[in-house]
């Protein structure tokens, strides 16, 4: 396994569209291993294929809601269903520095494949909710920031609290 660099706003690849993944082998495991640490490192709640600069429909992010915490890899995924859009706040690994509020729902489930091929559906509420929708968007090349409807400081939110 190894850390990947995460790729930062500006970055052409950001802006592309991923390929769908037809082969399920070991390249992608690497792939998915790989990104794995690299958002443990990172401390992240998710990241795309696209953020270290592989353009496939492969996602992993983490589900806060379980305990112990698990990681959730997405290959070809697409939110399939979700509930009403609140404001919520949201920064991104390839966005340092930058948050603001996006709408995002607060259950949301998604239908994708696992490293094997395998196809499944899964839900989530609260911050994977957002991360399902945060992180597909990435594989069509869209960056939060497009859908914020107001930037802050995150010292502000830390005031208000």
């Amino acid at each position: 396994m190894a850390i990947r660099n995460i790729l930062v706003k500006g970055d052409e690849m950001l802006t592309k569209k991923c390929r769908v993944v037809t082969k399920f082998d070991k390249r992608l495991h690497i792939l998915l291993d790989d990104m794995r640490q690299t958002l443990a490192e990172a401390g992240g709640a998710g990241l795309a294929a696209p953020q270290v600069g592989v353009l496939r429909r492969v996602v992993v992010l983490m589900d806060i809601n379980k305990d112990p915490e698990e990681v959730i890899e997405l290959i070809n995924p697409e939110v399939i269903d979700m509930n009403e859009l609140v404001s919520t706040p949201e920064g991104c690994l390839s966005v340092p520095g930058e948050w603001g509020y996006v709408d995002r729902p607060t259950w949301a489930k998604v239908r994708a494949q696992d490293r094997n091929g395998e196809w499944f559906e899964r839900e989530g509420e609260g911050v994977v909710a957002q991360c399902f929708c945060h992180e597909t968007e990435h594989l069509d090349g869209h960056l939060f920031t497009e859908k914020v409807t107001e930037f802050f400081d995150p010292e502000e939110l830390e005031q208000e609290k």
